[in-house]
């Protein structure tokens, strides 16, 4: 019988760690956000129908539910995001934009329009919500 070292004990235990925290990942996932209408949301890329500025307040009321959520749950709700940039490291900014404007026209080039923006640090989760003015109809 082999009784296991001190060392040995601290690596196995380390190593149990570590694979508990791959398996479970960092983050959270998003519940529903209430009084959003998702479905219009993702139904409006680049918000050229004007259906995302009425589902806005919802999403803004509720922001601090973004907070600390996967990107990939941040897609599930909000759809693909109209611009993506990277940052220095492993991290993201999402755009998404909540009137129509120049981004409409064609390749859908950037535009000065509303956008809300969210920012992913370096583990993949939300850590800033943004939202520009919205103009009035």
């Amino acid at each position: 019988m082999v009784i296991p070292t001190t060392r040995a004990r601290l690596a196995r235990l380390a190593a149990t760690f570590g694979m508990g925290a791959l398996v479970c990942g960092c983050g959270h996932a998003l519940q529903e956000v209430p009084g959003f209408d998702a479905a219009a949301w993702r139904a409006d890329p680049y918000a050229c129908r004007d259906q995302r500025r009425a589902a806005l307040p919802a999403l803004l009321r509720n922001k601090e539910q973004l907070y600390e959520a996967r990107a990939n749950d941040v897609t599930a709700l909000l759809g693909p995001p109209d611009e993506e940039e990277l940052r220095a490291g492993t991290e993201k900014v999402y755009y998404y934009y909540v009137e129509p404007g120049t981004q409409c026209q064609g390749r859908h080039a950037r535009s000065g329009a509303a956008c809300i923006s969210l920012r992913f640090g370096p583990i993949g989760t939300v850590t800033e919500v943004l939202s520009d003015p919205v103009a009035p109809r």
